[in-house]
């Protein structure tokens, strides 16, 4: 790939050539066209330093921690520094962080300590919009008598019907668990607003920000929220599941754990063996997104402040793709966009989209795109209640484009010219 031009960019603008030099795999070919990774959603491609950090891990500071040698006391020192990096990325304190298998995994466990203590009756308000890992270990507790209340959506735009979640609330609601993005139709929910509500009748809340990592900034802090969680191979790092906890929550809760596991945070919540290699690559990930904000802005002195300086850049860059392609797919006979496709709205919606093309079957248009070398999804991809919401869970769902920081408008340009050959073929 040529790197003409880099760091030729205006001030604040994203220098994404230099952006794509760092993600080796972006020089994967399919029949002599270069790959367009338009995948996200499903999973981020990876920056050289996460790889060298994992490789670096396995040959310099492989073992188990708690030994009186080199290699444990790098172990421990490599964990500490990804819980430290993690803290900045959340905007917490480094024991509020905990390492798990993945965010699904994570919210099982959560969910479980958390019914140790509901009586029979108690309420967790769930809903339409979210990933199913964020709804099925939630609905599991109904065996427990837990009474489920779910949140619809308004149908037109894909987005929460806020009145339908003011009324689900009351004295009896435990928990409300949210998603910070929508991970198929990409809506950004209100989720400050509905802590506050949550917050009004007593109830913790449980976000679900996997899919919102990637393309915004997260501050537990200004959202006051009692938990987070999300998975750092959305946001250029290793498959695992990163939680922030409220400490006096994590404190108080018993989570299901062996016995000679320490009973002190965040050693408590993370029972077992780690996979210290990939915390070695979360801790890369979250270096590499503040290596692309100073990149963007010199002046910056913290992580924290790097972290902030990147994801202002990266939006920016975003929300210029994802509009010229919805301007795009919006010529396209036949296609429907789910989801907001008002630009006025563009704080309400991140880079993804999922669309339907009349008389088309999902699989096809995402095979046909796939064998020219654009990478694409199909299905319901876990959103399975509003896929059957919006009447197309039985019509093999949808389509779904899910643009990244790397994404160029040449390759946004390149799909709608192949959607358009589809068409009309």
């Amino acid at each position: 790939m040529s790197t003409a031009g880099m760091g030729r960019t205006m001030a604040g603008e994203l220098d994404v050539n230099w952006v794509r030099s760092q993600f080796p795999s972006l020089q994967t070919q399919v029949s002599g066209q270069p790959a367009a990774f338009l995948d996200g959603p499903a999973g981020t491609q990876v920056p050289t330093q996460v790889m060298h950090a994992i490789q670096s891990y396995l040959t310099t500071a492989n073992a188990n921690t708690g030994g009186s040698f080199l290699t444990s006391r790098r172990t421990e020192e490599i964990i500490t520094g990804a819980r430290g990096a993690m803290a900045d990325f959340f905007h917490c304190a480094a024991n509020e962080v905990v390492f798990g298998q993945n965010m699904t995994t994570i919210t099982f466990a959560v969910s479980r300590a958390i019914a140790r203590e509901l009586p029979a009756g108690s309420e967790i308000v769930l809903t339409t919009l979210d990933h199913d890992a964020n709804f099925s270990p939630w609905k599991a507790l109904e065996e427990k008598g837990v009474v489920i209340r779910q949140v619809d959506i308004r149908e037109e735009d894909c987005t929460l019907d806020m009145e339908d979640l003011k009324n689900s609330l009351s004295e009896r609601t435990r928990l409300v668990a949210v998603g910070y993005a929508s991970n198929s139709v990409g809506t950004i929910n209100p989720v400050a607003e509905i802590t506050k509500m949550a917050h009004a009748v007593g109830a913790w809340v449980y976000i679900d920000a996997v899919h919102y990592a990637p393309h915004g900034v997260i501050d537990v802090q200004e959202l006051d929220c009692d938990f987070l969680v999300c998975s750092p191979y959305k946001f250029f790092g290793p498959h695992m599941g990163t939680l922030y906890g409220k400490r006096e929550h994590m404190e108080r809760l018993k989570p299901y754990k062996v016995r000679p596991c320490s009973d002190l945070l965040p050693d408590r919540w993370e029972s077992g063996t780690q996979v210290h290699e990939l915390i070695a690559g979360i801790g890369a990930a979250v270096d590499y997104i503040a290596g692309v904000g100073k990149h963007s802005d010199a002046s910056v002195q913290t992580r924290r402040e790097a972290l902030a300086a990147a994801y202002r850049t990266t939006a920016a860059h975003e929300t210029r793709l994802i509009w010229r392609l919805i301007e795009g797919l919006q010529t396209i006979p036949g296609l429907k966009i789910y989801g907001i496709t008002d630009p006025k709205r563009s704080a309400e919606r991140c880079s993804t989209l999922s669309f339907r093309i009349d008389g088309r079957h999902p699989n096809d248009i995402a095979r046909f795109l796939g064998d020219k070398g654009i990478f694409t999804w199909d299905g319901n991809y876990y959103a399975l209640n509003l896929s059957e919401r919006l009447g197309v869970e039985s019509k093999a769902g949808m389509v779904r484009i899910g643009l990244v920081q790397y994404n160029t408008m040449e390759e946004v340009e390149r799909l709608l010219g192949a959607l358009r050959e589809f068409v009309a073929k």
